[in-house]
């Protein structure tokens, strides 16, 4: 019991308890302390981080479905070494078992497009900023996610380490919640929740200062990769002389985007299931769902007697018949009984546009040869045969939302291309919902001075005395307006010859029509002071008609050249404006232009082209159209069923109507086929006219859908320069050899103003079209001068 005593005695023993010697007691300062009681919420202890080498070859697949399959991004090499050496040294071993890599990958991406980056992730400064970042909310190995109520931003809390603002995973839950993982971690909220009365409180309120003119050689130029299934930003430097590859680029680059197109709508995807309904007397019938399938042509060859959908372009063969071409090969077309699938008179079919032709294929095994593949032999030749078309018609159109994969309410609707900067103002989904709130603080804020509109005169020939008096009406009418408009559009012929083509318009008497231009715009300075004016050439404007002599020049073309319009511009600084924001009120662009206002918010094309005249020249003649001199009694019999819509019926269900939203008066000379000259009777062939116009242009998604000989485009820009995908919010078509019309098809609101000045006798008509920002529709207006 003593020894037992001596145990519990506080006084230390010996090294050498059989010697039971005691020693000197320790200080009270030496003794060991009990350690303190554990607090009720202990943080909990962070295991380390043991880094890992991460080769990019290995993140590569999961960095692919996160970046591609989900954020529609695009990863370079250099940008997936980057993060695979991020991860690979915060997130350790347990990137993949843990799912913390593919976090740290998610919300990289969403930083990228939060602020503004492009589809291509770069290895960069701004990959470097979002990289370290995501370092400051690592916690062991995982990322933290920030208190309720803070509003964090990337330059406050997480750039400069802030810890008191991070919350620290549960220790005990190695994954997150599922509710965390629908959240992101918060990481992907650190915007600034702004109002919207004071996100634009420092914006400019100048609305001209908002308004924008793209070059056609100014804007970005891109081209649809099949494999990646996106739009990538074309990297080489254009030429006016390209390699011939460049050529065959151009169509390939139209059938790719109108091909993804059509696979995107819901009559050409296969149904993953079929719905079983059961009858009333018990037996089972399976209802299936209709859709459309699309058949390479090179994929005919052995199945003669088939029925077959193909997609392909409409070409005239070496030997002179109508062919059916697509990337895998081409076949002889026969249209005998074809009808469209839109109806009689929808649109025009041309060599060059790329349709949908539904039929039977008929193969010729004697002049096939062995192969099938007729004389030329191998894939891509012309296949043996025919085909035996019953229908023919245009793609559907898709919409502008659809395409950016947005809807009205802002709301994704699934895929699109809403990060791809088209216009190179910035893309739909980064800037564009705010940019369309400051749309409508600026167009319903009343103390702007000039009016929300954009007057639109085309043909405006300055060799004819009429015109001059045209333009002293029409400016006179808007000077004496209390608001003057936003912007004036000009649109050529200039002049009515093709000017420095031998004829009698030379380069000094080109001049003398742009100082009489000036000595008109000299008496209305309220005009010049608070209005934006455009040019855009025509065909007979130099420099492009010195060569080609009225025939169709190349598009895009330049701009009208300096040394000619330098008179217009001194007006300008005589009227007050300074000399060095000229530039900013007269802009002299290429031929096609595009007009923004709030970048991506409304975008107007604006192209100067006798369009409709080309298609009636070059157009098939298909079906019951043969033995119809003209076609003009069934547009009529059409126009007079339906004065606001025509129906795309048939086939395809995913086209809408075309409406017309102001129908010109039809006082003109216009040469009908036949002696009915009524109003009622002119009216409604010229509405039927337009939208036979709209219905053949806005499907091909280009504004130039002919061949090369037919209409001539450069190479290096048709792709993009040229392009109807996705659809403007208003095209402006001028026209001069169609009546002036207003309509919208599909979401696109088409403007035609016609000519300035129509032909007659002493009195002559005054035609133009007044455009309203704010409603995005066009109104055609008219006078009479002489």
């Amino acid at each position: 019991m003593a020894t037992l005593d001596r145990l519990r005695d506080p006084v230390a023993l010996s090294s050498s308890p059989a010697f039971d010697t005691p020693v000197h007691p320790l200080l009270p300062t030496q003794q060991a302390r009990p350690p303190p009681p554990k607090p009720a919420f202990a943080k909990p202890t962070i295991s380390p981080v043991i880094a890992v080498r991460l080769e990019a070859a290995t993140l590569g697949p999961v960095a692919f479905r996160t970046f591609t399959k989900k954020h529609n991004l695009t990863l370079n090499s250099s940008a997936l070494q980057a993060l695979a050496a991020c991860i690979g040294k915060d997130c350790g071993t347990g990137w993949r078992e843990e799912g913390t890599g593919e976090k740290v990958l998610s919300e990289a991406a969403k930083l990228w497009k939060a602020e503004n980056g492009g589809v291509i992730v770069e290895d960069g400064a701004r990959l470097q900023g979002i990289l370290r970042t995501l370092e400051g909310c690592m916690v062991g190995g995982s990322l933290a996610a920030p208190k309720t109520g803070n509003k964090l931003s990337r330059e406050s809390s997480f750039a400069f380490g802030n810890n008191s603002a991070l919350h620290l995973p549960d220790s005990d839950s190695r994954r997150p919640s599922l509710d965390s993982r629908h959240d992101s971690f918060g990481i992907s909220k650190l915007h600034v929740e702004v109002e919207e009365e004071d996100e634009h409180a420092d914006a400019n309120t100048d609305l001209r200062a908002w308004l924008r003119v793209t070059s056609a050689y100014d804007q970005p130029r891109f081209t649809y990769d099949v494999d990646k299934k996106h739009f990538v930003q074309l990297t080489h430097k254009p030429s006016l002389l390209p390699p011939p590859s460049r050529k065959t680029a151009v169509f390939r680059e139209r059938y790719n985007v109108i091909h993804q197109r059509l696979l995107r709508n819901e009559a050409f995807q296969t149904p993953s299931f079929s719905s079983r309904s059961t009858t009333l007397a018990g037996t089972d019938s399976i209802t299936t769902q209709q859709f459309y399938k699309l058949t390479p042509i090179a994929n005919l060859l052995g199945r003669g007697g088939t029925s077959h959908l193909l997609l392909g372009m409409l070409v005239i063969a070496p030997t002179g018949v109508l062919a059916l071409n697509d990337p895998s090969g081409s076949i002889s077309l026969d249209l005998q009984h074809a009808q469209p699938l839109q109806g009689e008179n929808s649109a025009y079919f041309c060599p060059g546009m790329i349709v949908l032709v539904d039929g039977v294929y008929e193969e010729d095994w004697a002049g096939a040869g062995s192969s099938g593949l007729g004389n030329t032999g191998g894939i891509g030749g012309s296949i043996g045969g025919r085909f035996l078309a019953f229908s023919i018609g245009s793609p559907p159109v898709e919409k502008r939302m659809v395409s950016l994969g947005i809807s009205t309410n802002a709301t994704e609707v699934g895929g699109g291309f809403g990060w791809t900067d088209f216009l190179g103002l910035g893309s739909e989904r980064a800037v564009g919902e705010r940019m369309k709130r400051l749309e409508r603080r600026l167009l319903n804020d009343h103390t702007i001075p000039e009016s929300k509109k954009m007057v639109v005169m085309s043909e405006v020939t300055l060799d004819q005395p009429s015109t001059l008096a045209a333009l002293h009406m029409v400016l006179a009418q808007y000077a004496a307006a209390p608001h003057p408009p936003l912007a004036f559009i000009l649109l050529g012929n200039f002049c009515s010859q093709p000017a420095l083509a031998g004829a009698s318009t030379g380069s000094i008497e080109y001049k003398e029509l742009f100082n009489s231009l000036a000595a008109v715009l000299r008496e209305y300075p309220p005009l010049l002071l608070h209005s934006t004016w455009v040019f855009v050439p025509g065909d007979n404007d130099p420099w492009a008609s010195a060569f080609s002599a009225g025939a169709s020049t190349v598009l895009p073309r330049e701009a009208l050249p300096e040394l000619l319009t330098s008179r217009v511009q001194r007006v300008f600084i005589e009227a007050g404006v300074p000399r060095e924001e000229v530039a900013g009120k007269v802009v002299w662009t290429s031929n096609p232009a595009r007009v923004s206002l709030c970048g991506p918010a409304q975008e107007v094309l604006v192209v100067r082209d006798d369009v409709s005249g080309r298609l009636r020249r070059n157009a098939v003649r298909i079906g019951q159209q043969v033995g119809q001199p003209d076609g003009r009694d069934t547009a009529v019999a059409a126009a007079d069923e339906s004065q606001e819509d025509v129906v795309m019926s048939g086939a395809l269900p995913t086209a809408e109507d075309v409406t017309q939203e102001e129908t010109p008066t039809a006082d003109r000379a216009l040469a009908l086929p036949n002696t009915d000259t009524t109003p009622a009777s002119i009216e409604a062939y010229n509405t039927a006219q337009a939208k036979k116009l709209i219905l053949s242009l806005l499907p091909q998604s280009t504004l130039s859908p002919f061949p090369l000989s037919v209409r001539p485009t450069h190479w290096d820009y048709a792709s993009s320069a040229l392009s109807l995908y996705p659809l403007p919010h208003t095209l402006v078509l001028a026209d001069a050899e169609a009546d002036a019309f207003a309509m919208t098809f599909e979401g696109c609101h088409v403007v035609n103003p016609g000519r300035l000045v129509g032909s007659g006798g002493k009195r002559k008509r005054v035609g133009w079209v007044e455009y309203c920002f704010e409603g995005r529709r066009g109104m055609v207006k008219g006078g009479w001068v002489g």
